[in-house]
């Protein structure tokens, strides 16, 4: 956060993360509801018992709702397990703000055996298009509901922080926001070991993983983990993006033709966001366009509005100024961009990076980004693996990553 901060305090008033692609509801079996009050945990965590998933939902997302979803089929280790489901409330903090108290959420799952320890996962979520679209209303996220289902199915216990402005929280969404991000991560994780430790469950190991802006906050919270001592036994995403100006700067200077056409969303979310979070007034308006502005708040505040208002065409939404990559690198913005990176530091935990072919989001080159520059540190750093998924788009690259995770984790 510190590097962001530094290049803040050098401007005069004139940001982001890669999605997951905007996710629509999944729609599924309608969970177990379970009524109960939350459950206070010593620390001052909460938890509350939402649901139980038994093998046979599991197993349908797996072979027909997931499949359905990601518009791929791949073969999963069938579930073998029910899984309890909880949402957690727990006390954290925004670094951006002066360390300002805060209330965020996120989801518990619990293999329903009988267990006392089980291998641990951190799941990271990407970008949706509600609020509720995140692991702690799963129902409503297909992502969360093929981890739980391939993961907590096989005797993992799940976590995955809805980061701020999401999932129950009433904060401003802090999109891209790098070191709150982080820090939801960690404090969830905290919140769940305290959660845990009253249920009288143990981790054994303990691994973390990301699809798209969620891989970019998993690199993120691998960087906070190592810098604090925890120790972390592997990490995987798939289609993150570790450099988030190379990103942006992709789209507006070297277009693809298979580009998403919903990238437009990046610039939305990420210059509110950073506005918001890093306190520089009128940064969005300084990259959204007049026409698009009031709209483009709308979309940030995920207040009503038609998709369709919504132009997929840049030039239109974003100033044409920033086509510029001198002005671009040079702003507000792109000096934020530039700082918000997750992979310029000695990596000391086995990496796997999964990348998509035919990812319309995360170029091939940046799918190996990582990699390529822990490799190019001296002798090399050959921590980071990055791997092809073949010819995917950027839901096949996640889809088709899961199994290979879970294979790689359960080696470990």
């Amino acid at each position: 956060m510190s590097r962001i901060l530094g290049l803040l305090a050098g401007l005069a008033g004139s940001v982001v993360i890669a999605l997951a692609g905007p996710t629509m509801v999944l729609a599924t079996e309608a969970t177990t509801a379970v009524a109960a009050a939350p459950i206070a945990v010593p620390s001052g965590v909460s938890y509350e018992l939402i649901g139980r998933w038994d093998v046979d939902k599991l197993n349908q997302i797996l072979t027909v709702d997931a499949p359905k979803f990601f518009s791929i089929s791949v073969p999963y280790a069938p579930a073998k397990n029910a899984v309890r489901l909880y949402r957690v409330t727990y006390a954290s903090v925004v670094p951006e703000k002066d360390n300002k108290p805060i209330v965020a959420t996120g989801l518990l799952a619990v293999p329903d055996t009988g267990g006392t320890s089980f291998p641990l996962l951190s799941y990271q979520h990407g970008t949706v298009y509600l609020k509720t679209q995140v692991p702690s209303f799963p129902d409503e996220s297909p992502e969360t509901q093929l981890v739980l289902a391939q993961f907590a199915g096989q005797g993992y216990v799940v976590i995955g922080p809805d980061y701020f402005g999401m999932g129950a929280s009433t904060e401003p969404e802090g999109y891209g926001v790098i070191g709150s991000q982080q820090q939801a991560s960690l404090d969830m994780l905290l919140a769940a070991r305290a959660v845990l430790g009253q249920m009288k469950i143990a981790t054994d190991k303990f691994f973390i993983g990301g699809w798209s802006e969620g891989g970019f906050v998993t690199m993120a919270f691998l960087e906070r983990l190592e810098k604090v001592g925890i120790k972390v036994d592997g990490a995987a995403t798939a289609s993150g993006p570790a450099d988030i100006f190379s990103l942006l700067s992709g789209f507006l200077d070297f277009p693809r033709k298979n580009d998403a056409t919903w990238t437009n969303v990046l610039y939305i979310l990420s210059a509110f966001s950073f506005e918001n979070y890093y306190g520089v007034p009128g940064l969005a308006r300084t990259v959204i366009t007049d026409e698009y502005y009031d709209l483009a708040r709308k979309v940030y505040e995920r207040q009503p509005y038609k998709i369709e208002d919504l132009p997929t065409d840049l030039t239109k939404l974003v100033r044409a100024e920033y086509f510029d990559p001198d002005f671009f690198a040079n702003s507000a913005y792109g000096k934020i961009a530039l700082a918000t990176q997750a992979y310029r530091w000695i990596i000391k935990t086995p990496v796997r990076n999964y990348y998509g072919e035919a990812d319309e989001i995360v170029s091939v080159g940046l799918g190996k980004l990582v990699m390529n520059y822990q490799q190019g540190i001296g002798g090399g750093n050959n921590k980071v693996e990055a791997i092809s998924t073949g010819e995917t788009d950027h839901r096949g690259t996640f889809a088709t990553a899961v199994p290979h995770w879970k294979e790689w984790f359960d080696a470990r």
